[in-house]
């Protein structure tokens, strides 16, 4: 299974004033080759593209949301959107799992909320699924941030990632027909706990190279799954890729 959980992007309002105002938005896209677990819960790795889409801000008449994608941004609560994607899973590539429905590649849309410092941050997000499933996840967490100079931003923070029943039992239950595994009904919750560190380097006023390295700990009915059972409840990510900014006015 493929994710990324580097990223996030704006939410769209629609009912805005007819008037003529300032409108704005910034934000960041890019490409990055990684390594992730086949799957959720799986203990073979492989190589994956992923994209990189870093929400700014978005000012648009009283809608004022984020505050920036570099530099050090205002001190205090900001509304920011969310963004994740989980690469597929196919019997196909996984034979194992023989039986299981395939899951195409899930695309999450929310919002979140952040209280931001110069060197710390906490937030807290909410994703519903588009694509891939249906269900409800979110995830709290918090960084420290250390700048160096205009060129080097560093973070790193623990994450604790929430699923609903739908999602929980996506990627982690598993139906009567499956070959290799008891049938299971996983349930929501708490379903994984981890660290997440993040580097960037700006190559001038667009550009950036940029890594992450993340592990989590599977939780609760997605620890306790068959799947799971027979995989790892351990879940390594490491990824690097190049972005560009990009500032709109409209």
């Amino acid at each position: 299974m493929r994710s990324l959980s580097f990223a996030t992007l704006a939410a769209v309002s629609f009912a805005l004033p007819a008037v003529a105002q300032e409108r704005s938005l910034s934000f960041a896209l890019g490409a990055g080759v990684g390594t992730a677990p086949e799957y959720l819960g799986s203990d073979s790795y492989e190589g994956n593209v992923f994209p990189i889409i870093t929400f700014g801000s978005l000012n648009w008449g009283a809608l004022d949301l984020g505050n920036g994608v570099r530099g050090a941004p205002d001190n205090g609560f900001s509304l920011n959107g969310a963004f994740r994607v989980l690469g597929d899973r196919t019997t196909a590539d996984s034979p194992e799992l023989a039986g299981l429905e395939d899951i195409d590649t899930a695309v999450e849309l929310g919002l979140g909320l952040r209280y931001q410092e110069t060197n710390w941050m906490v937030f807290g997000e909410v994703r519903q699924g588009l694509t891939g499933h249906d269900g409800l996840t979110g995830t709290l967490g918090g960084d420290i941030i250390m700048r160096e100079d205009n060129r080097w931003k560093f973070t790193v923070g623990p994450r604790l990632n929430f699923g609903d029943d739908e999602f929980a039992n996506t990627y982690f239950g598993v139906a009567p027909t499956a070959q290799n595994f008891a049938a299971y009904t996983a349930k929501g919750g708490a379903l994984s706990a981890g660290i997440q560190m993040t580097g960037s380097y700006y190559l001038d006023d667009k550009w950036s190279l940029d890594g992450g390295l993340s592990y989590e700990k599977l939780l609760g009915d997605a620890a306790d799954s068959p799947i799971t059972q027979a995989g790892s409840e351990d879940q390594w990510r490491i990824g690097v890729g190049v972005s560009r900014i990009f500032n709109l006015n409209f």
